[in-house]
């Protein structure tokens, strides 16, 4: 291990970034290969790629089972992409940790419907310890999710999740399939499968910081919702209302009006444990039904959210993350309704301007988990740090 060290820190002297990316559009020919090419030469302890639902996703993850052997890659679909450009969409994304600073051990967790809770929990406690054994003078770690964004399964695995991993941090993103809602997929290895969630637990040598952020502050305009499907993240009724038509009444709006910009501007927030929280709105079924990306129950007392400035907001944000000492690279995992928000408001350029120069890579999301929390239109990721000189 001391010799993949030597040799990193000499490639990065040379200018070869502590964690490595590379983007190229969905169609493009021999995708695998080319990313290989483009990340440079290993080794490496992870691949995760980022992909956009346009192009073959079971193609591309068998290219990649083959192009890296026996680095493990895992990955999903999304709803757009963050590249060393910033936003971009129909592309697929690769980010690479080198083994010099990263141990890893990829989890593959099948029938989100069946959780086995205990099974789950004593298998991440293992892991975990094996992970200690094999790199016990590297103090820092962190666990990435990547989960199947129409299982509805989130809030419970995120749970179950923090249960296992103790006080070791969690942070990932729900699978997507841009603005369609039809299926969702994870990568593992040569596999990409449903109903499903890879999880990534990462042992360093570099500092990290996982972080969540949001834009949104509570107004004192309060809803209850009355009737619910929460099996299926489904308001029938806030305050014994239609929940669409009392959801416009609120905003001052037609029914008609509601869409995607809406729910991405006027989101509604839950108070626990003494924070809050956003859960987002979907859309609106037919029948007039409001469907939200998280957990919702009867009884749940709602606020409407009225955002800060999304682009000062970053900019503070982000900042933060580097007061100290800049991060090398940030690992993100942004909600589509903030993508949505930045195109609604023009501001796209500014958010992806930030995103570049921050140096943040990761992908659009169907909501994001932040240790035991399943949540919605934030940004949540990893800072990772150079490492301090031996």
């Amino acid at each position: 291990m001391e010799g993949l060290r030597e040799r990193a820190v000499a490639a990065e002297r040379n200018g070869a970034p502590l964690v490595r990316s590379a983007h190229l559009p969905g169609d493009v020919p021999a995708a695998a290969e080319r990313l290989a090419e483009a990340l440079g030469e290993g080794p490496f302890a992870l691949v995760i790629l980022f992909v956009t639902p346009e192009t073959d996703v079971s193609a591309l993850a068998l290219g990649a089972q083959e192009v890296f052997g026996p680095v493990p890659v895992i990955g999903c679909t999304t709803a757009g992409e963050i590249s060393a450009e910033g936003y971009t969409e129909g592309e697929v994304v690769a980010v690479a940790l080198p083994a010099a600073h990263f141990h890893v051990r990829p989890i593959l967790i099948g029938a989100l419907a069946d959780l086995d809770r205990e099974e789950l929990i004593g298998r991440l406690i293992r892991e975990r310890d094996a992970l200690a054994r094999e790199r016990p003078d590297w103090g820092s770690e962190f666990a990435f999710l990547m989960v199947d964004g129409l299982s509805t399964r989130e809030d419970e695995l995120a749970s179950t999740l923090a249960a296992g991993l103790g006080p070791v941090p969690l942070f990932g993103g729900s699978a997507a399939d841009g603005v369609r809602f039809r299926e969702t997929f994870v990568i593992h290895g040569a596999d990409v499968l449903r109903d499903a969630a890879v999880l990534a637990l990462v042992r360093s040598d570099c500092r990290v910081r996982v972080f969540n952020l949001d834009h949104f502050r509570p107004t004192d305009q309060r809803m209850v919702v009355t009737e619910a499907d929460p099996a299926r993240r489904i308001v029938r009724r806030i305050n014994a209302e239609p929940a669409a038509q009392e959801y416009a009444r609120l905003l001052g709006k037609d029914p008609g009006q509601l869409d995607s910009f809406t729910f991405a501007a006027h989101p509604v927030v839950v108070r626990i444990g003494g924070k809050h929280h956003v859960r987002a709105i979907r859309e609106v079924a037919p029948n007039g039904d409001l469907v939200f990306f998280s957990a919702i129950d009867e009884g749940l007392v709602l606020a409407l959210a009225e955002p800060q400035d999304l682009v000062g907001h970053l900019t503070d944000e982000l900042a933060g993350l580097g007061r100290e000492r800049e991060p090398s690279a940030i690992v993100a995992c942004d909600c589509v309704l903030r993508r949505m928000e930045a195109l609604d408001s023009q501001s796209i350029g500014a958010v992806s301007a930030l995103l570049r120069r921050h140096r943040v890579v990761g992908f659009s999301t169907y909501g994001e988990q932040l240790n035991g929390m399943h949540v919605n239109q934030t940004m949540t990721g990893v800072a990772i740090y150079p490492p301090e000189e031996r």
